[in-house]
Formats: structure tokens, C-alpha cells, sequence
């Protein structure tokens, strides 16, 4: 039994759904930050770390992305 028959989106597992949860996190926060005080990095950085989990499965480049990002967005500020 499969459920209601909605499409199957991922084969997510909870390691992927944490780094979606948290990089996700980060990024939201970071452009809100960006666009409360009108800096463009943090908002194009965190709009990065909220949209890339839509574009990689794999969890080891899930993770390695998200902490780049991150890093980015802390070594790259004003």
C-alpha cells in the first residue's frame, strides 16, 4: 500500500531531511537578514542555500554544498 497515490517526489532519508532543514534555516534567516539591512550577499547567498537542495540528491554533496555556503556566507561579508 503506497499511501493516497500522490507521486513519489524523493527517496529522502532522515540524513537528507536534516541538511534540507537546517541549510534551508540558514538561508532563510540570511536573506532576511540581507533584506532587512539591503546588503545583496546575504540574500543571494541565502537564497542559494534555500533553493540548492532541489538540485542534489546525494547526501555527502548535500552537506559538502551546504557547508561551503555557509562558509561563504560568513568569510564573505561586508
Amino acid at each position: 500500500m503506497t499511501g493516497i497515490g500522490l507521486p513519489q517526489v524523493g527517496n529522502f532519508g532522515m540524513a537528507q531531511t536534516v541538511a534540507c532543514i537546517v541549510f534551508g534555516a540558514i538561508g532563510f534567516v540570511a536573506f532576511v537578514y540581507g533584506k532587512k539591512n539591503n546588503l545583496m550577499r546575504p540574500m543571494l547567498i541565502g537564497l542559494a542555500l534555500t533553493l540548492y537542495p532541489y538540485f542534489f540528491s546525494e547526501t555527502i554533496l548535500l552537506y559538502l554544498v551546504g557547508i561551503s555556503l555557509t562558509a561563504l556566507l560568513y568569510l564573505w561579508r561586508e
